[in-house]
């Protein structure tokens, strides 16, 4: 098998993982492997690392596919220059080159298949085994936050002229004709705001939703974005100071765990949003930001207190996301009267039932 398709096969590979394996960052890894030399292992590695692997928790995932796709019974090499061998590829996992790879393999091609079926599975009806796994493919998700526009310009190559450094530039050049200066509005991240559903309908979802707000949370703070959550129910509860402190997603979720007083109890959706309004969203929080709303919309209060409230929040928002992990389920019609009544007053109404799902979300959420 030709090098460049052993190395394309390897990137596929690491995409069927969970990896976010984009064309472009498989061209940029044939060029380095290129440049390294693809009779070199170690230099395929690092190749390999600097490329297709853009957060920390993608490493672990990379060193098994890594390992399995290459033989030789690899070991993560130091630093020092290994003496050149020859790279003898497994089976690609597209059944290219069939008869051609082994145990090895086998394996990859399982834990690939095992990894895009767990993506659309239900999570509340996930195994604890399959739990565990869901937890470490919310590694690989892509979060990528919305942005707005500044109010400052900078200066750009391109844009609308700018007429003061221009003017200046002439009288510095004592009435030369000189280049024009352009500018642009600078972009800001945009403010996200996630309210999770922790009552008892929710229970099968709440791990896994308090898992994503923790992923997106993160990413907001290593891409300077600000994002705030919160717990709703029968109370409202702030897990923000708890999410930011735990880069763990274990220890962060034990964390918020000790502080929600009303995990799987009740639901007064209504009073709880209006609290949230009144208490951090009128004064600013809420403002123009993307305030995304997961709950399954079951309402012992008042429905009319509910409808209200949404509305609110849709006034006060850029926009409004409410996930509910049945939108995505087959059969499903949104005839509760928890949800009709929020349905004419959000922007965006999506499932959250898997890791598909919420992978969805997260693009919605991009977009807005």
């Amino acid at each position: 098998m030709e090098p460049d398709v052993a190395l394309a096969g390897f990137a596929r590979a690491l995409r069927a993982a969970g990896l976010v394996v984009t064309p472009d960052r498989t061209a940029a890894f044939l060029h380095a492997a290129s440049e390294v030399g693809v009779g070199s292992r170690e230099g395929v590695y690092w190749a390999g690392r600097a490329t297709l692997c853009s957060e920390p928790e993608h490493l672990r995932t990379y060193d098994e596919v890594f390992r399995a796709w290459f033989a030789g019974g690899f070991e993560r090499p130091g630093r020092r220059t290994a003496p050149a061998v020859r790279v003898v590829p497994s089976a690609p996992l597209t059944g290219e080159g069939e008869g051609q790879g082994g145990p090895e393999s086998d394996v990859v091609r399982a834990a690939a298949s095992d990894v895009e079926v767990l993506r659309h599975r239900d999570v509340a009806e996930l195994s604890a085994a399959e739990r565990a796994e869901l937890a470490r493919a919310f590694g690989a998700l892509a979060v990528d936050l919305p942005h707005r526009r500044g109010a400052r310009r900078r200066p750009t190559a391109r844009g609308e002229m700018d007429a003061r450094r221009t003017v200046r530039e002439q009288l510095r050049r004592a009435g030369e004709v000189g280049p024009v200066r352009w500018r642009r509005r600078t972009h800001r991240p945009r403010r996200v705001v996630l309210l999770v559903d922790v009552s008892g309908s929710m229970s099968p979802y709440a791990d896994a939703l308090l898992r994503l707000a923790h992923r997106v949370l993160r990413s907001g703070m290593a891409g300077g974005g600000r994002v705030e959550v919160f717990t709703i129910g029968t109370r409202l509860t702030r897990l923000t100071p708890a999410l930011r402190a735990h880069r763990d997603p274990e220890a962060a979720l034990r964390a918020c765990g000790e502080l929600v007083p009303d995990w799987s109890g009740g639901t007064r959706l209504g009073e709880v949003l209006q609290a949230f309004a009144d208490r951090w969203g009128q004064r600013g929080l809420a403002r123009g930001a993307v305030v995304v709303i997961c709950s399954d919309g079951w309402e012992r209060g008042d429905v009319t207190q509910l409808a209200q409230q949404t509305e609110r929040l849709r006034r006060l928002s850029h926009r409004l996301v409410w996930v509910n992990p049945h939108r995505g389920k087959a059969g499903y019609a949104p005839v509760q009267q928890g949800i009709a009544a929020v349905l004419p007053h959000v922007d965006d109404f999506v499932a959250g039932h898997s890791l598909a799902a919420f992978e969805q979300v997260l693009e919605v959420v991009r977009r807005a």
